[in-house]
């Protein structure tokens, strides 16, 4: 994917970050199709945060918990099933494999995974890549499609978030200006 691709976004705070997350799980109220989705970056960038802010913008009011533990938390909101895989203490890949993990990954679902590396070889290709990093004192995102579908949905995301990103630099969204 070349960099030109890539929009990019300035996250000031947390909730600048679970604002971008509700605006991602908005447009994917009206998206029927599944997604599967890499959220990258270094341990407390902002990973969970943004996983919670999808939650929001799909529905969910309760608690989102990290699943580093369990390794992944299915939520049914809006009709559909969001999985959340936080593979931060997966010792080997084949692990997944143990735990089904090929299940999960229905045809409508999305699955948000963090530590997305540490699955390499047994997880799927992503739709849509996430990294969040440190810039200044805030973070920076950066959404890549990694397939046709995961670019179609970035097109439906940015018409209808309110947000406006460019392929070069960095924008920010209405709630941060």
């Amino acid at each position: 994917m070349r960099e030109s691709d890539a929009r990019r976004v300035y996250l000031a705070d947390e909730a600048a970050t679970l604002n971008l997350g509700s605006t991602m799980g908005q447009a994917l109220l009206d998206w029927s199709e599944g997604l599967v989705v890499f959220l990258e970056g270094n341990l407390g960038a902002g990973k969970t945060t943004l996983c919670r802010g999808v939650l929001r913008g799909l529905g969910h009011s309760g608690a989102v918990k990290s699943p580093t533990y369990t390794l992944v938390e299915p939520y049914e909101l809006s009709g559909r099933t969001l999985n959340h895989f936080d593979l931060y203490r997966l010792g080997d890949p084949e692990e997944l494999e143990y735990m089904g993990i090929r299940d999960y990954f229905k045809a409508g679902d999305v699955c948000v995974i963090e530590w997305p590396e540490r699955g390499a070889g047994i997880l799927p290709e992503p739709d849509l890549r996430v990294t969040v990093v440190v810039e200044g004192s805030g973070r920076s995102a950066c959404l890549q499609g990694g397939t046709s579908l995961g670019e179609q949905w970035l097109a439906h995301w940015a018409g209808s978030s309110g947000v406006e990103y460019s392929g070069e630099g960095t924008s920010r969204s209405r709630g941060d200006q």
